[in-house]
């Protein structure tokens, strides 16, 4: 007996035809997902006889707890997934990668007038990494982005941030402020030790050359912190 292949079913019932037809807004996650596992050439290399690309995709999206996990999942563990490959595991990073460029872009501010706002900008890149990324948030003197400036990527647990290039790249820039920014893969945006150290070294470094610390901005899953709002900046500049 052949598999019930997707190309078998009624047309307005295939995800891609009924993405046409009605709109992508209209499908599931598992659907819209299918669309991506089916584009390519040839079928799965390790894929299981007779499994449709939504059947692996509503396996996908069950057994790794949604598109987050999944948008989470290491390369190396997906490509151990029966169903996928190396082609199939690129196109779902691709599309997930295209997403947050395209929401990163649309929500870029004029001006950032809270952590709020900068954690609301950089939360979609920063709140689901498996490591440690620093970005410097180079501003001018009405606080509007002039550059942003990847610093350091490091591992799920620290970043080494490198006090001289932020300082290198905000007198390149000409800015006259900085927000510094990094994640907690933990999930708890609570700062450590070191986080401190770091903001109590840029806070000196960039005071000396005549720029202002603006804040120190923790993002994770479970929320942001912020060294200006809390008070800890200036306690900080006070010890």
């Amino acid at each position: 007996m052949k598999p019930d292949r997707i190309k078998n079913w009624p047309i307005l019932e295939r995800p891609r035809e009924r993405l046409i037809k009605e709109g992508p807004e209209h499908l599931t996650d598992a659907e819209l997902l299918a669309i991506i596992l089916r584009v390519g050439r040839g079928t799965f290399t390790k894929g299981v006889r007779g499994e449709t690309a939504l059947t692996l995709a509503r396996s996908l999206l069950k057994d790794l707890r949604g598109l987050h996990g999944l948008d989470r999942a290491d390369i190396q563990d997906l490509l151990k997934i029966a169903g996928l490959n190396t082609a199939k595991v690129s196109q779902i990073k691709a599309a997930f990668e295209l997403g947050k460029r395209l929401r990163t872009n649309t929500q870029r501010p004029r001006s950032f007038e809270s952590a709020s706002e900068v954690s609301a900008y950089l939360q979609p890149r920063l709140g689901g990494a498996r490591r440690e990324i620093v970005i410097a948030l180079l501003l001018d003197g009405q606080n509007h982005l002039l550059e942003e400036k990847t610093i350091a990527e490091g591992t799920p647990t620290q970043a080494t941030v490198y006090i001289r290039r932020v300082l290198e790249e905000s007198l390149r820039a000409s800015a006259a402020a900085i927000v510094l920014v990094h994640n907690h893969p933990s999930g708890n945006p609570e700062p450590s030790p070191g986080d401190d150290e770091t903001t109590q070294d840029l806070d000196s470094g960039a005071k000396l050359l005549g720029l202002v610390l603006i804040d120190h901005v923790i993002v994770a899953a479970e929320g942001y912190y912020s060294y200006a709002d809390s008070g800890r900046l200036q306690e900080l500049r006070e010890s």
